[in-house]
């Protein structure tokens, strides 16, 4: 039977049974061969579901009724979770989140790189699952999303916080999340007082008008103090900075007050110049003994913790000697590199994000690396210049995996061997495809950095072996 006899089309109600769990946190049900993929579906559940899209292959459901739940389903801790597009899998036991990740990765480099029989270790848990996030951005509009519910009241007009599952241009109000550590929340819940009593408004976006855009906190772990960053559409420093004050006298904790100021006319988290209200500019974080600055809009793993069993990881597949040349692209803050240039010969590290490259810089001198070096600009740009071949070549790329034109740049002069970070693995293993005539892939490491969530951090080791573009 093919799904027009069946007659799907939205809003069509079904019963159906979770077969697995796609790539994306939704649950695959299957009816006569055709596919639906089921928000917040989990294996061995038993569901009424109401079609909300179909295609010619495949259909999106919502459940509307829960009829036997799985055996690996747990009661969620949140009470946005139904509509907060963060923690697809704050419902799904975490033995299960591991399974279903390791499974994920590997059959995404088997379909879209087209490699069976890539080595995937076993995936490294995360030692927590709950408040592990050292970074939280939280939008200011004056139109939110506004759930439904019987037991509370919103603003029709005012919110602060996260974006809705499957609608990243709205937000609704929160009022705290689980994945940052409590006294983020408390923080959270002081500013947004500040702000709805203010004289200035929240950003209304269709109207380009307003003032607060969003709040933006960072916490470091190793020292127990907060960032709070302060993102608006225009400088006025008079209505910031009394917020400043409150925070600093009531949070021991709250290191520094940071208000970025972003273009009006295309507004964003990262703000033109920045103007420090309270406390220090930074936030420093310890990572495997080495200690990192982290500036207001500067790139650091999200999960610091975690990012201890990367970093190892990375090393590790790295087998410095020191000996070894190493170029380290997409460098951030330097992380990566600085760890490296401890066994390392030389060290150089290419970032496109000016900030970043300063904060690297900075970083080698706090921990006293006199062997680690940063170029500033786009890698495709920069790559040639580097006089030598490297030993080694470490690359995290953004989600979006390696760019082209660096990709043919890396092949001119093509290094023995790569180690390659990723939190993608769809643009991972289309880089594979990619690379596989020339590289021998030998080992993937999945690291568990987001908890609770479907995304998949990866470290891979590939050794040259093919021929060169």
């Amino acid at each position: 039977m093919n799904p027009n006899q069946l007659q799907i089309a939205k809003d069509t109600i079904l019963e159906v049974n979770i077969d697995k769990s796609a790539f994306g946190g939704k649950g695959i049900a299957k009816i006569d061969g055709f596919t639906i993929f089921v928000e917040n579906g989990i294996p061995q559940d038993r569901v009424r579901i109401v079609i909300k899209r179909k295609k010619k292959n495949f259909a999106e459901a919502k459940i509307v009724k829960m009829l036997e739940p799985s055996p690996f389903r747990v009661a969620s801790k949140c009470e946005h979770f139904e509509y907060c597009g963060g923690c697809d899998w704050l419902s799904l036991k975490y033995e299960k989140q591991l399974e279903y990740k390791q499974n994920h990765l590997k059959e995404t480099i088997e379909h879209i790189g087209g490699i069976k029989g890539v080595a995937v270790k076993p995936i490294i848990p995360s030692d927590k699952i709950l408040g592990y996030r050292n970074k939280m951005i939280f939008g200011c509009v004056a139109n939110p999303y506004l759930p439904l519910s019987e037991t509370e009241t919103f603003d029709n007009d005012f919110a602060v916080g996260l974006h809705v599952k499957g609608a990243p241009d709205k937000i609704f109000d929160i009022k705290s999340c689980l994945l940052m550590n409590n006294t983020g929340s408390l923080i959270l819940e002081d500013i947004k007082k500040f702000i709805k009593e203010a004289e200035y408004k929240v950003y209304n976006k269709s109207a380009r008008s307003g003032f607060w855009h969003s709040i933006m906190l960072r916490y470091s772990f190793e020292y127990d103090n907060w960032m709070v960053n302060i993102i608006t559409v225009f400088k006025q420093t008079e209505a910031v900075k009394p917020l400043a004050d409150i925070l600093t006298s009531k949070y021991s904790e709250v290191a520094s007050v940071i208000n970025n100021i972003t273009d009006i006319k295309k507004p964003s988290y990262v703000g033109k110049y920045e103007i420090i209200l309270a406390g220090t500019p930074i936030l420093k974080e310890k990572i495997l003994g080495f200690d990192f600055k982290i500036s207001a809009n500067s790139f650091f793993q999200t999960n610091p913790l975690c990012a201890e069993s990367l970093y190892k990881t990375v090393i590790n597949y790295a087998n410095l000697k020191n000996n070894e040349k190493v170029i380290d692209l997409y460098s951030g803050a330097g992380a990566i590199a600085i760890i490296a240039a401890a066994s390392a010969k030389e060290v150089v590290g290419v970032e496109i994000a000016k900030s970043a490259v300063k904060d690297a810089e900075d970083n080698c001198r706090i921990n006293g690396i006199d062997n680690c070096r940063f170029i500033y600009g786009d890698i495709k740009d920069n790559l040639s210049k580097i006089p030598f071949t490297p030993d080694v070549m470490i690359i995290d790329p953004p989600r979006s995996g390696i760019a082209r034109d660096v990709l043919k740049q890396i092949m001119k002069n093509p290094p023995k061997k790569i180690v390659y970070v990723s939190c993608n693995p769809a643009s991972l293993a289309r880089d594979f495809k990619l690379l596989k005539d020339s590289y021998n892939i030998i080992e993937v490491q999945p690291v568990d950095m987001f908890p609770n969530t479907y995304h998949i951090e990866s470290a891979t080791l590939l050794e040259f072996g093919g021929i060169t573009l």
